[in-house]
Order: C-alpha cells, then sequence, then structure tokens
C-alpha cells in the first residue's frame, strides 16, 4: 500500500496501515487482474478494495494449499481459526489477524453488511469437504457465498448512481461470472486439488464425467465431449456476463473505469480458452500483456474522462445498502432453482 493511498483514505493507524499494506502485497502478488483494475480507481478507495480481495485471498490459499507442507486437517483448523478471528473483530472491530484488522476497518468505514462476510467464509469451509457439484443449482447456491457476496461487498466502495438495492443484483452476477471464468480456466489445476466445479449434469449433457476430465488430465489426450461441455460453460458464462453489465453504468462514473477493465479482462479469458482450443484440462489460458495493458490504457482514459466531468457526480450514493442479512438473488443462484438441469437455468439466464 503507498503512502498517498493510505493518507488519502484517511488511514492513520500504524498497525492499521500495515495491515492494508499486507492486503496489498497479496493481491499484487495473486490477483493481477483486480490489482491492475484497481489502480483504477479514486486513490482513497484502493485501501478498501485491497482489504476486500486479501482477505477472500487469504481464505482462498488457505483451502487450496497445495505446497505440500500442510494437511487437510491443517488446513481446516486454519481456515476456523480464520472465520474465529474475522467473527470476533467484526463484533469488537479489533483483531490481531491483519488480513482481518483491514477487513474490520474497511467494514466499518463502508458499513458493509456483515452477512456477506459470513456467507464467504461459509463457502470457502465447505470447500474443505466438498469437491463436486451434482447439478448447476447446487453450484448457484455455494457461488452466493463464494462470489456473489464479493460483488455485494464492493458496492459500497465504488458508490452508486442509483439505489444499491438496483445495483445489487448486477454486482451479484458479475462476481459469479468472475468465478465462473475462474472455474473455467482452472479445471486441470482444480483437479490437482481433487476438486471439479463444472456440475455433473452440465458434463452428463455432453457425455462426459469426472473420470472423463481426470483421463484428459492424467493422460494428455483431449476428448471432443470435454470440448463440449467447455464451449456449453463459455456460452453460459458469458450470459452471466451479459445480466451482470448493466449495473456498471450504475456505478459512481470515477469507479466505471475500474470494473469495466476487470469486466472487459476477465471476460477476454473466455475467448482465450477458445483460442487455445480449450485445453484448460492441460494449461491455463491466459490473456496476452498487449491486450492487457490496451484495456488499462483505455480504462485509465476514462477515468481522466470521469474525472475532469466532475470530482463527485450529485447523486452518487456510497452508502446505502439493503436490509442488514438481505440475499440478493440473480438468475445465476436464486433458491427456487430445484433440480432444475444446468440447460435449463442456461435458457433462463438467456431471455
Amino acid at each position: 500500500m503507498t503512502r498517498r493511498e493510505l493518507d488519502a483514505a484517511g488511514i492513520k493507524d500504524p498497525r492499521t496501515r500495515a495491515a492494508y499494506s499486507h492486503c496489498r502485497q497479496l493481491n499484487a502478488r495473486h490477483g493481477k487482474t483486480y490489482f491492475l483494475a484497481a489502480r483504477l480507481l479514486p486513490v482513497e478507495r484502493r485501501p478498501a478494495v485491497h482489504a476486500l480481495y486479501g482477505f477472500a485471498r487469504w481464505a482462498d490459499d488457505i483451502v487450496d494449499d497445495l505446497s505440500g507442507n500442510t494437511t487437510p486437517a491443517e488446513r481446516d483448523q486454519t481456515l476456523h481459526a480464520l472465520r474465529d478471528h474475522m467473527d470476533v473483530g467484526l463484533r469488537t472491530g479489533r483483531s490481531d489477524e491483519p488480513v482481518v484488522t483491514a477487513l474490520v476497518d474497511t467494514a466499518r468505514r463502508y458499513d458493509i453488511d456483515h452477512t456477506y462476510f459470513i456467507d464467504f467464509m461459509a463457502a470457502m469451509l465447505s470447500d474443505l469437504e466438498v469437491t463436486d457439484y451434482p447439478t448447476y443449482e447446487h453450484l448457484a447456491q455455494y457461488m452466493h457465498g463464494s462470489a456473489a457476496v464479493i460483488g455485494l461487498q464492493m458496492l459500497p466502495v465504488l458508490g452508486t448512481v442509483t439505489p444499491r438495492e438496483e445495483a445489487a443484483p448486477h454486482a451479484a452476477a458479475l462476481g459469479i461470472a468472475f468465478q465462473l471464468t475462474n472455474f473455467l480456466r482452472d479445471v486441470g489445476e482444480d483437479l490437482d486439488r481433487g476438486r471439479v466445479y463444472l456440475p455433473a449434469d452440465l458434463l452428463a449433457a455432453h457425455g462426459a464425467d469426472r473420470d472423463l476430465l481426470l483421463w484428459s488430465r492424467r493422460t494428455g489426450r483431449n476428448d471432443p465431449r470435454i470440448r463440449a461441455v467447455l464451449q456449453a460453460g463459455i456460452a453460459l458464462t458469458r450470459e452471466v456476463y451479459q445480466q451482470a453489465e448493466p449495473g456498471l453504468d450504475m456505478l459512481d462514473p470515477v469507479a466505471r473505469p475500474c470494473m469495466r477493465t476487470a469486466f472487459t479482462l476477465y471476460r477476454d479469458i473466455l475467448g482465450a480458452i477458445e483460442t487455445d482450443d480449450f485445453q484448460v484440462v492441460h494449461r491455463r489460458a491466459v490473456v496476452s500483456r498487449r491486450r492487457r495493458a490496451a484495456v488499462a490504457l483505455a480504462g485509465a482514459v476514462r477515468l481522466a474522462l470521469a474525472r475532469h466531468t466532475a470530482h463527485r457526480p450529485s447523486g452518487v450514493i456510497p452508502s446505502s445498502r439493503p436490509t442488514a442479512g438481505e440475499r440478493v438473488h440473480t438468475p445465476a443462484a436464486r433458491p427456487d432453482a430445484g433440480t432444475r438441469s444446468a440447460e435449463a437455468v442456461r435458457g433462463e439466464t438467456a431471455t
């Protein structure tokens, strides 16, 4: 965290400043797209974004530790300890854990609903036990806590020009779109972790299953059934991006370049998977540095124009929020999905 960012945000306590800096380092090391996009935010809002994503990254790293230095029992213990630190921190306003210190400070400054953090940790804890999902609806329930709430946490920081409840479904959808993109990009790595996030009903619709994915990963060979699954997954994910996109124009104009950049770069990963001939079982698809630089430059130009127009337009609503504990549902994660197939849900999200 730069001194300028911390000073602009009014963060003065040395211990709290160090906690925010720790979160920024986590994002710089692991979340390249988010880190790049965050640099397009007004300087005073960047620490909060690093706190939110830093906490999420820290929890995710505990779950996905591939170093071989921790056992499943140790990961379970560490993640439960983090949840306990979070619970105490949100209740008391203090914590000895740096990522929690920054999270608690951000939640207080922006009046973020604590339910979002509780739901997130519940999803992370489920990752220690759940290794696959029978239907898209089951996956959607998981993604409410692991992804949709991230978008909802961000809204108070970004600010909106509409009542927040109008922007919330789009923010939740964007979080889900980002995570579905990760699931498609990381198929091979998730197999190494013992997990399959492509739901079984989507696999079965194209004649594939977990064993076929494992065979492909182990042998390095391709199969047209896997290609068909990935094509369907990409089509579904693009539809969720379409649900999310109207929310970008509901944000504070000076926050739009940041989220437009993240939106574009993450959606570009889907194209990178196609360009790489759907080889995600064997290797991760990446967006080229040239493309990343071009999108970031375009974002910087949009930010300059937004700042020139106004420092903060009248009507921006940075702090209103839905009723505490209210769950914002999107077509990708609603509770009445029942046992419908992924294809049925995909058809609905296109309307």
